[in-house]
């Protein structure tokens, strides 16, 4: 029986205007190549770096939401190592003395979380015989948090990383978008016959979730199938090939000595105790455990509603304002009612057009709206549908939609009965099906009176005019 062993280490890039070291803008978006450049964030002769004062306190702000211990003092150290992307030969980074020590997330215990500066990136020719770089990313602050290897599994490792993605969001730490590079996950995996630890080996080049997962799944498989078979796990870097879904050797793993780290002769000594603390702390958002607990008491929605909305701030602000107008509308507000149709056809519409909360040129008022019409039985589910998209191409509230686009409910008795007849007349088939017990088939009949209305008839009141002219 083999029991692994796992630790995660967890870079991201701070959403901060400039560089960590330098002026230059930070700017993830940037498609040119080698735009935001300067002699500092290149490593020339004779430069001398500058801290950024908000990416400190950024990552200051990510250890009280994880409940870490802030230090007092502390420092930037040189770890020194080559690659084509680290144009200094060395990056600028925090070993002894991290900004931040301890605290915890799903279970999981923090060793640390550190700040440094980002690498530039390599893109790779397909011809595999050249490499450009690009050093826009050279330079960008970027958070390092290192967790205690007590991860249980990899399920685990998803559930601790989505919940660190969306307390940087709330936070405005990061934007962590994986697919930028703004969050970077590696994992540390190892496994034992014992209680003894075995040799650890890094996974990098980790850009989704689910290659989280993945990865640290099949790095498991691997290293346990290479001891039953009586081999030796190698400490080494091993990099995730998201297309073959494996991990395939990159180097040898470096020990702490390998970068001899020194303190960096170049930047001062940081004295925390210099900043205001309890300003920053009160500067944090409500965070994502504490709003679940509040949206389940004050809305009364199930686990999994609030799931849904917690998972995407802006999604969740948008519901409360929404909630807001709709407790002005009605006198018992159904807020189940207002998430479904938030998570269902407004999500569908959103899909359809591309867009994100931020662009929706519905606002939280006019979909409050929307809901109490649907709720007061002004609108049906297919004339809903019907609002709601032309909402999404104008922007204009429900009513002014409904009043020029002449989109209101048919319920008068004497019309939805001349429909009835008209579909029972023609429907020859479908009305004997019926008369002969087959009461399933009158689904299908009010369906044609819908269709005939483009939506617009009373379902209920339709199928009462039907039922009258069947029995005649």
């Amino acid at each position: 029986m083999y029991k692994s062993i796992i630790g995660l280490e967890i870079h991201i890039e701070l959403d901060t205007e400039t560089k960590m070291f330098c002026e230059c803008p930070n700017n993830p978006n940037e498609q040119r190549p080698n735009v935001h450049v300067c002699p500092i964030c290149l490593g020339h002769p004779g430069t001398l770096p500058t801290i950024n004062r908000r990416a400190v306190e950024k990552v200051i702000q990510l250890g009280m939401a994880l409940e870490g211990a802030i230090a007092k003092q502390t420092h930037f150290d040189r770890k020194s190592y080559f690659y084509p992307d680290l144009p200094k030969g060395y990056q600028i980074s925090q070993y002894e003395h991290p900004l931040v020590s301890g605290g915890t997330l799903e279970d999981i215990d923090i060793t640390r979380v550190h700040l440094e500066e980002d690498t530039g990136r390599l893109a790779h020719d397909p011809d595999g015989k050249h490499s450009l770089v690009d050093f826009n990313r050279s330079g960008v602050p970027l958070a390092e948090l290192v967790t205690e290897p007590n991860v249980r599994d990899a399920d685990h490792a998803v559930v601790f990383a989505r919940e660190l993605q969306r307390i940087v969001r709330y936070a405005g730490i990061s934007q962590a978008d994986m697919e930028k590079g703004q969050m970077r996950i590696e994992a540390n995996v190892s496994v034992s016959s014992d209680e003894r630890l075995g040799t650890k080996v890094e996974v990098k080049n980790i850009n989704s979730f689910r290659s989280v997962h993945d990865a640290i799944e099949y790095e498991i498989k691997r290293q346990e199938k290479l001891l039953r078979s009586g081999g030796q796990v190698v400490q080494e870097t091993r990099g995730w090939v998201d297309g073959e879904r494996i991990t395939k050797s990159q180097r040898i793993k470096e020990s702490a000595h390998d970068y001899r780290y020194f303190p960096e002769p170049d930047l001062p000594p940081l004295d925390l105790t210099q900043l205001d603390l309890n300003q920053l702390k009160l500067a944090l958002p409500e965070l994502p455990a504490e709003k679940r607990v509040r949206l389940k008491r004050e809305y009364a929605l199930d686990t999994q509603a609030v799931a849904l909305l917690v998972d995407d701030r802006l999604a969740s602000e948008y519901f409360e304002e929404a909630a807001s107008e709709l407790a002005l509308l009605m006198k018992k507000p159904n807020y189940t009612k207002l998430h479904i149709g938030l998570v269902g056809d407004f999500r569908g519409a959103m899909r359809e057009h591309s867009i994100a909360f931020s662009d929706v040129p519905v606002t939280p008022e006019h979909f409050a709206h929307f809901i109490a019409l649907i709720e007061n039985g002004t609108l049906s589910s297919a004339l809903a549908k019907r609002v709601l998209t032309e909402m999404f191409k104008s922007g204009e509230d429900p009513e002014t939609i409904m009043r020029e686009h002449t989109l209101t409910i048919i319920d008068d008795a004497s019309a939805l009965q001349k429909l009835a007849e008209a579909v029972v007349g023609e429907y020859e088939k479908a009305v004997a099906d019926y008369r002969s017990g087959k009461d399933e088939v009158l689904a299908f009949l009010v369906g044609q009176i819908m269709a005939r209305t483009k939506g617009q008839a009373d379902p209920k009141r339709a199928r009462e005019a039907l039922l009258i002219v069947l029995k005649q």
